[in-house]
């Protein structure tokens, strides 16, 4: 170690990674002109592939042509590709043909349950395209978005796009799915299940507000800083925790800011901060069946794991899910025992970079090992198999993603986590029974709707 490294090495050992040869590197020339040409503006190919990867057309930007959509109200999604039937449906049976494009995971959903689940396999459409303004932030970022040396945060990075069109590790793959383009404002009044092993169901239900500043339209393009996003979270079931309200407020740089938190107690009638709020802290409105930090698959400071990028890889996962998301689902239909009704699920065969998250030594976390399947053309989290401390497979999770017309980004719908123990499983972010779905972009937030004080009034 030469004289004046020691502090810039160790605080990238204590970052859970070691990176020679300009690991925090920009892009290239070559690397830059190839955006908008043989690359999307957010760094994926826009080639297809013979084995079924679709070809990125982006020929729409918004509400496609013939579909009737109200923007910013809530409209459950319309089906651009409604007329669609599977191309193959792989089983059980046939699984020794598709398993080198399935995760670990989904192959241990079809050994346990051999005689129901399936994933039925449709013609790939990568048809929808992100706004001018976010493809010029993109771009930015590909110029002059750095990681720290701590790993916990970015150094010139622009709001409005995911940090790192062209990720050269780990870290920076959780920090595209940490920051992707995304709604600006979320209202949802969403379901969350608990299907049990026998079927039965315990039900929860929160009025959910999300406030991501950094992807206000009117802001694309400036220099990003804090706070991230702010949310709001009041419980109306299950009944034992009907009144809690929960706020949130995240910040961009995980190293010099911590995520702040506060929950309202109807019980006390006082609003308390929650100590290092997040990590696998149970999710409020699900029963204590999942983690803060599973929404979306993960969120919040990546502290606790080490960071690897195990490449592309083709893979059949969820996209363009919006027959699961009609007004016309039912919950009895869609949610049956042991998991999903397949005949409301899509999958295509996309590229995905496939993210590896290793609990370091000396930290505490229920899950030990996560391996996260991003999205190419947005960097989110579609997929992901998550283990416990002894290296066991223990849960599965998906994540439907469907292009909102109105906000013009993708965003995540229903989720489901499957207990490859207990045999249950929980579905979150259900809407499909309300009367209105997520409403977006709407622009009706503020940050003063998501202090302490704001808790309290929204519990009483």
């Amino acid at each position: 170690m030469k004289l004046g490294e020691g502090p810039h090495l160790l605080a990238v050992l204590a970052a859970g990674v070691l990176f020679v040869g300009g690991a925090w590197a920009k892009a290239t020339p070559d690397e830059l002109a190839r955006l908008g040409k043989s690359l999307t503006c957010t760094g994926g190919e826009k080639a297809g592939t013979a084995s079924g990867v679709p070809e990125f057309t982006g020929k729409w930007l918004g509400t496609p042509p013939g579909i009737q959509y109200n923007p910013h109200a809530g409209q459950h999604p319309v089906d651009p590709y409604a007329g669609e039937k599977p191309l193959l449906t792989i089983t059980a049976e046939n699984l020794a043909q598709y398993g080198e494009r399935l995760s670990e995971g989904q192959k241990a959903m079809f050994a346990k349950y051999p005689k129901t689940y399936r994933i039925p396999v449709y013609q790939g459409h990568r048809d929808f395209r992100f706004s001018d303004a976010v493809c010029a932030a993109a771009r930015k970022n590909a110029q002059d978005a750095v990681m720290n040396a701590d790993g916990q945060g970015t150094t010139g990075a622009v709001k409005g796009a995911l940090p790192f069109p062209f990720p050269r590790n780990g870290l920076e793959l959780a920090f595209n799915n940490l920051l992707p383009s995304r709604a600006f404002t979320e209202h949802t009044l969403r379901d969350n299940a608990n299907v049990l092993a026998d079927g039965s169901i315990v039900w929860g239900r929160a009025d959910n507000r999300a406030f991501s500043q950094i992807n206000d339209p009117a802001n694309a393009g400036q220099p990003l800083g804090s706070p991230m996003s702010q949310g709001m979270n009041a419980v109306k079931l299950p009944e034992r925790e009907k009144g809690g309200v929960s706020v949130v407020s995240e910040p961009v740089e995980f190293g010099k800011e911590k995520r702040l938190g506060w929950s309202y107690d109807p019980g006390t009638r006082r609003v308390r901060q929650i100590p290092e709020y997040g990590f696998d802290q149970p999710l409020s409105g699900t029963g204590g069946k999942l983690t803060i930090d599973s929404d979306r698959l993960f969120n919040g400071s990546p502290e606790r794991y080490n960071w690897k990028s195990l490449g592309k890889k083709e893979v059949y996962v969820p996209a363009n899910a919006y027959k699961i998301h009609g007004s016309n689902v039912k919950y009895a239909d869609l949610l049956k025992p042991a998991h999903e009704n397949p005949d409301y699920m899509r999958y295509e065969l996309r590229r995905v970079w496939v993210l590896e998250a290793s609990l370091k030594d000396g930290y505490r976390h229920m899950f030990g090992k996560r391996v996260l399947f991003l999205d190419e053309d947005t960097g989110q989290a579609l997929m992901s198999d998550y283990y416990d401390a002894r290296g066991q497979l223990w849960l599965q999770a998906v994540v439907n993603h469907y292009y909102a017309f109105d906000a013009r980004i993708w965003h995540a719908g229903t989720s489901f986590y499957h207990d490859l123990n207990s045999g249950g499983y929980v579905a979150y972010n259900l809407f499909q029974e309300r009367p209105q779905g997520p409403v977006l972009n709407k622009g009706n937030m503020t940050a003063a709707m998501f202090t302490p004080e704001a808790a309290r009034n929204a519990g009483n």
